[in-house]
């Protein structure tokens, strides 16, 4: 799969984080946030966009979306993203064992891929993203708390920016660049 994704680059490429207990269970469960922990499973993914950061020179998303600039972000807002990725994968390694980084083309996808998150209720995530927003870190609920099951696939294309999504090592964020790492380049640009 990596190989064809990979050669044919597909745009908005996602996969389920939602763990079943089997097939069947996964062809008929209806996502309800509120069932999380009990009916089925999920792995917990925290996203971090540069729009969501407030640029000193473009100001907030809301602003920006007033003047027709949708969700454009400059370079001092995806280093924002960064920064605040740097920061999250620090405070959720100090408790979990298996943190990994994904650039999602636009920004980070940071996952816990400890089993013993996968499953913990809506009211447990939430519990902990709120942790980390008094902290000072700036985050959407919807996709830790498990209202987003889907997730961009490592090596498909964010058709928004046309960068390739790719899982990047922790020690790679503070240097990582998506406008000139040939990893995120697609071949037709």
């Amino acid at each position: 799969m990596r190989n064809y994704l990979i050669d044919f680059m597909p745009e908005s490429a996602y996969y389920d984080r939602n763990v079943y207990k089997d097939w069947d269970q996964a062809r008929h469960l209806e996502n309800d946030p509120t069932q999380l922990g009990s009916s089925f499973g999920q792995e917990l993914v925290f996203d971090i966009d540069p729009e969501n950061f407030t640029c000193p020179i473009h100001g907030t998303l809301e602003e920006k979306m007033r003047r027709h600039q949708g969700l454009s972000f400059c370079r001092l807002e995806f280093q924002l993203a960064q920064h605040e990725a740097a920061q999250l994968i620090e405070i959720l390694s100090r408790n979990f064992s298996d943190v990994s980084l994904v650039y999602s083309g636009r920004g980070f996808h940071v996952h816990i891929r400890d089993d013993e998150t996968h499953f913990w209720s809506r009211k447990k995530r939430l519990a902990l993203v709120r942790s980390l927003t008094k902290r000072g870190l700036v985050m959407d609920e919807w996709v830790p708390s498990g209202g987003m099951r889907l997730i961009r696939l490592p090596y498909s294309l964010n058709g928004l920016v046309s960068r390739a999504v790719i899982p990047l090592a922790k020690n790679e964020l503070g240097v990582f660049d998506p406008i000139t790492d040939e990893r995120t380049i697609p071949r037709f640009l």
